[in-house]
């Protein structure tokens, strides 16, 4: 199975990209802010931020997409879209 992974998404907003996913050739075009980033943020008691990475999780998926390449896409999304968390959320 070929598996194409298309991202515009970048830093600062690296969560707000447009992804579309190609599979043996049939495209599929997730929606807006269909990606959550596994990172974090916190602050200690002197307000200093603390940021780190985790990998994708996939919140929404286009309309019929199959459920058994559900984990295939997206072990490909993590494999192929930098991993980051800009805080910008919080």
């Amino acid at each position: 199975m070929d598996i194409e992974i298309k991202y515009d998404g970048a830093y600062p907003i690296l969560c707000s990209g447009s992804l579309v996913v190609f599979i043996d050739g049939k495209e599929w075009r997730f929606p807006d802010y269909c990606l959550s980033s596994g990172g974090y943020v916190e602050f200690d008691d002197d307000w200093h931020e603390d940021v780190g990475e985790g990998p994708w999780s996939v919140s929404k998926w286009p309309k019929d997409f199959p459920d058994g390449l559900k984990s295939i896409v997206l072990e490909a999304i993590n494999d192929n879209i930098e991993h980051g968390c800009c805080g910008g959320c919080v």
